[in-house]
């Protein structure tokens, strides 16, 4: 389900893979002049950002490991030392040590006029930009001494940080934290785009993201799966375009939300509106009694009807294209038949909250392709049977073992939420921490809905859904900031972005 408003985005062996193509497809036999060119130009790309993002600064402090990724560093360190900017060098691995590339590197370095002091526990940080060299996308487990305690000095700093290539310490194929990471105000990547800089706890450590492919051909990425799409802006025009103008509600969907057990109807509400402002052609609503009042209020274009058991919603059922259930469903007796009678039905439906734990309990094999499940974090691991924490871990794993074990499309929310369907991954790139409130997640369900009943796959749903939705999080956090942001603020910019 690829799209122009797509990218590739890779794990770290795939990265390897590539940039060992490229010094093959150039390289003589036995030199090693290929790897150090394609290093110089990672350093040279790293450099540039840096200016662009810090032109007045004149000191430098560049921190290199070993391996690649100290390369880069000393390349950067001897680029900026020919500029004429004062450059602290800082080697927590011996320069005499390093191989091949990275060794010829330390050489530019040196013939710059640069020595590399050793790290010393009680280094002092000089440069106004502190440059992470560190640890590049090889680190298999936790981070270890000496390489924690220099981590731990950079986010002590307060220095503005560049991080090259990956923050040292987060995980390239997961975004997790292998227990201490760099804090970087810009991170430069190289070759391929990892998935890791997207997902996880990638937010809190990457800062700003410039990518650069430094000229490698396409040919280098041939036969090599991307392990997910990084889904662009873009593709919410390209599935929404412009309707034609003898339309009718009927071209458009029938939306039914079936939520809002006795007590609990402000998540079935929010998304009942929510899937009407999307443009279902129209929305029913199947709730308990006591909520109705509210929702004519709420929406009175929203049918809503009072349902105190199954024989009450079979109708509703019947007349829907597709169903979301979940939002306050609720796990007692009403929900549970209500989420039975939704299973039977033969809709597609969007399955959300209370449902995603009923299946769990009453429904731990069932699996479909007519369904798009969207689980938290929490949720997730529940229908693994592990933590919230282990899926946390491995968010890329964990989607799509949900995908494989229950079928049809997964989404597993977060930051950097993750999309799995039955062409693969899909990253949102978008969202903001305004979006840790209450709610948010019924607003997604009734947009995914009213998305269905338009006609997109499940799968497209889904990736136009997050998109959709993160964006226009993003949109009410621009205009009065994050703090208070509430879900029911979203439907109205997810409007307007859904209109082009």
């Amino acid at each position: 389900m690829s799209s122009h408003s797509c990218r590739s985005l890779y794990l770290a062996d795939q990265v390897r893979e590539i940039d060992r193509r490229v010094i093959a497809a150039s390289a003589e036999p036995g030199d090693d002049a290929a790897g150090f060119a394609l290093m110089r130009r990672a350093g040279q790309a790293a450099y540039a950002e840096l200016r662009r993002r810090w032109p007045e600064a004149r000191r430098l402090s560049v921190l290199c490991g070993s391996g690649n990724n100290a390369g880069d560093g000393y390349v950067i360190a001897a680029l900026a030392a020919c500029e004429g900017l004062s450059v602290q060098l800082l080697a927590v691995r011996e320069p005499e040590a390093l191989k091949g590339e990275a060794a010829r590197a330390h050489e530019m370095a040196v013939l710059a006029g640069l020595r590399a002091e050793p790290w010393q526990a009680d280094t002092s940080l000089d440069g106004e930009v502190v440059v992470d060299a560190l640890l590049g996308t090889g680190l298999g487990g936790e981070v270890r001494e000496p390489y924690a305690g220099v981590i731990e000095a950079i986010n002590a700093s307060g220095r503005a940080v560049m991080a090259v290539d990956i923050p040292s310490g987060l995980a390239a194929d997961s975004g997790a934290v292998l227990g201490c990471a760099v804090r970087a105000d810009l991170t430069v990547t190289f070759i391929a785009d990892k998935l890791g800089l997207h997902t996880g706890q990638a937010a809190d450590q990457v800062g700003e993201l410039a990518f650069r492919d430094l000229g490698v051909p396409a040919e280098a990425h041939e036969n090599l799966t991307p392990a997910a799409e990084y889904l662009g802006a873009g593709i919410v025009g390209e599935a929404l375009p412009p309707r034609a103008r003898g339309s009718h509600k009927g071209d458009f969907g029938h939306v039914l939300v079936v939520g809002g057990a006795p007590g609990f109807g402000g998540a079935a509400l929010l998304a009942s509106q929510t899937a009407a402002r999307l443009g279902a052609g129209k929305v029913s609503l199947a709730t308990a009694p006591e909520h109705v009042a509210a929702s004519l209020t709420r929406t009175p274009e929203v049918m809503a009807r009072g349902v105190r058991g199954v024989s009450d919603a079979r109708p509703l059922l019947d007349g829907a294209d597709v169903i979301v259930v979940g939002p306050g469903l609720g796990q007692g007796a009403w929900g549970q038949g209500l989420l039975q009678a939704a299973l039977e039905v033969g809709k597609p439906l969007v399955v959300d909250a209370d449902a995603l734990n009923l299946l769990v309990t009453c429904w731990p094999g069932t699996r479909r392709d007519d369904w798009l499940l969207t689980p938290h974090p929490g949720e997730a691991g529940r229908l693994l049977d592990c933590s919230g924490g282990e899926v946390q871990a491995d968010r890329l794993a964990a989607v799509k073992r949900l995908q494989a074990e229950r079928g049809g499309t997964v989404i597993l929310k977060g930051a950097g939420s993750l999309v799995a369907g039955p062409s693969g991954v899909g990253l949102c790139p978008f969202g903001n921490p305004g979006m840790a409130s209450g709610g948010m997640g019924d607003v997604l369900s009734g947009l995914l809905g009213a998305l269905v009943a338009q006609g997109l796959t499940l799968e497209s749903a889904g990736r136009v859904g997050v998109v959709l939705h993160a964006r226009a999080a993003d949109r009410a956090a621009a205009g009065q900031g994050e703090r208070g942001l509430l879900a029911g603020d979203l439907a109205s910019y997810a409007r307007i972005l859904a209109n082009g």
